[in-house]
């Protein structure tokens, strides 16, 4: 008899939890701005691709952060306007020049939310935070 797989409910995550190198997170965040870094076709072969990146400042109650969409996932900056309610799901930490950016990247999702009334703190910023990459050498 084949075993029938249940889905789990996800496990929410504010921003405020999120630290260097984890992944697996959903969040249910806020957009304050975006703005695109990168846009332009590339040829490969006899279609143009097109390689967009965005930066969108997000967040929640407990703190914002930037995240950033990439090709795959840049259809996403269409509905990443100031205001909107998104939830990411399977997001994950990159770092950049020392600090974090959140990503979704193919297997994750971005999806439009019902709005929420929830404010944005905005005096918490985590992509602000420097983090330092040591080498620990045991001997």
């Amino acid at each position: 008899m084949p075993e029938s797989k249940t889905l789990r409910k996800p496990i929410f995550t504010k921003v405020d939890q999120l630290r260097p190198g984890t992944s697996g997170h959903t969040l249910t965040i806020k957009v304050v701005n975006t703005k695109m870094v990168l846009q332009k076709g590339r040829p490969d072969g006899p279609q143009v691709r097109q390689i967009r990146i965005a930066e969108s400042l997000v967040g929640d109650e407990t703190g914002m952060i930037i995240f950033t969409a990439r090709n795959e996932q840049a259809f996403a900056v269409d509905f990443m306007k100031e205001g909107a309610t998104l939830t990411l799901r399977n997001a994950k930490i990159d770092m950049f020049k020392g600090s974090m950016r959140l990503a979704v990247d193919k297997w994750g999702r971005v999806e439009v939310a019902e709005p929420d009334s929830f404010k944005v703190k905005e005096d918490n910023n985590l992509s602000l935070i420097e983090y330092e990459l040591i080498n620990i050498v045991e001997e």
